[in-house]
């Protein structure tokens, strides 16, 4: 895969704080990567980083294939790292055409990136009759106008309500679909799940994983179980090398897989060893779980 952005332990200090620690990681071409971490990991100062806003501490990055200039890179990048900064006495269009100039792109694209957006029909409305939601759809716009091969949003759907979210979200699934790499960073893991192919944990400014969303939740999953003896049923899972960790949350037993195991085959391995269940359910570990998981372990 073609690289568009490398990051080699890449770190970031504020006096005594420590921002960006020894962070490494590749976005490869037409991919949509999600930068996960609650506030504070360091997410936006690794974007500020790689935008030319913040300055490193040491370590490295380069654009592409590392033959141009940070500054040169930048013209083949959209971003939107702020709150949507627009004149609010001028219409849409009239914002993204100085926009345009400030990029010195030609203004023939305009048109397009609205619709794309879902505000051709507001293009001549004012900056300030928009709700919060149609402020940052205007700034997806407004970072398209250079058609970019890869946009950059930080926390693209925070303080929107759910329409809006949603909204962000099928139109980032959009500019994705006609091949634009996308990274954003977010503190949902909801986010993170539902649009994005890669992801890279971050907390504390350290990485806790990189790679693919898929890959990451493709778990065997987990059974959630309730039996008459449930001290008996936990002696049988942890003596048996199929299942990984055991919990008892409110009477319900659940138990790890580390292996493939039909719900139908476990049940008929309890009954041979004596135990009846009153109640068997098989689930997928989400990213949620798995978040977490990894989150506690690393804090231990």
């Amino acid at each position: 895969m073609e690289p568009i952005l490398t990051i080699n332990n890449l770190t970031k200090k504020f006096g005594h704080l420590t921002a960006v620690k020894d962070l490494s990681f590749t976005i490869e071409k037409g991919n949509v990567y999600g930068i996960l971490g609650p506030n504070g990991s360091g997410k936006s100062t690794t974007l500020g980083i790689v935008l030319n806003v913040v300055n490193k501490t040491h370590g490295d990055f380069f654009w592409f294939d590392g033959t141009i200039s940070t500054h040169q890179a930048l013209k083949r990048v959209g971003a939107i790292i702020e709150r949507p900064n627009f004149y609010p006495y001028m219409t849409a269009v009239q914002n993204l055409k100085l926009v345009c100039k400030i990029k010195e792109v030609a203004t023939d694209k305009i048109n397009e990136k609205l619709e794309l957006v879902g505000l051709l029909d507001r293009k001549d409305s004012k900056f300030r009759t928009y709700s919060l939601g149609m402020k940052q759809r205007l700034a997806i716009a407004s970072a398209l106008l250079n058609d970019p091969e890869i946009l950059i949003l930080d926390e693209p759907t925070n303080g929107l309500d759910p329409q809006g979210i949603h909204q962000i979200r099928e139109i980032i699934k959009k500019i994705a679909a006609a091949g634009t790499t996308i990274l954003l960073a977010s503190h949902l893991l909801d986010e993170v799940e539902k649009v994005c192919s890669h992801v890279v944990i971050l907390r504390k400014g350290e990485k806790l994983y990189s790679g693919r969303v898929d890959e990451m939740i493709a778990s065997y999953g987990f059974f959630e179980l309730k039996s008459g003896d449930d001290e008996k049923l936990t002696g049988i899972l942890s003596k048996n090398a199929s299942f990984g960790k055991i919990s008892n949350e409110n009477g319900i037993i659940k138990v790890f897989l580390k292996e493939p195991l039909e719900a139908a085959d476990f049940n008929k391995l309890m009954f041979e060893n004596g135990i009846v269940l009153s109640h068997l359910v098989k689930k997928k570990e989400s990213l949620e779980e798995q978040f977490l998981t990894l989150t506690n372990h690393q804090s231990k």
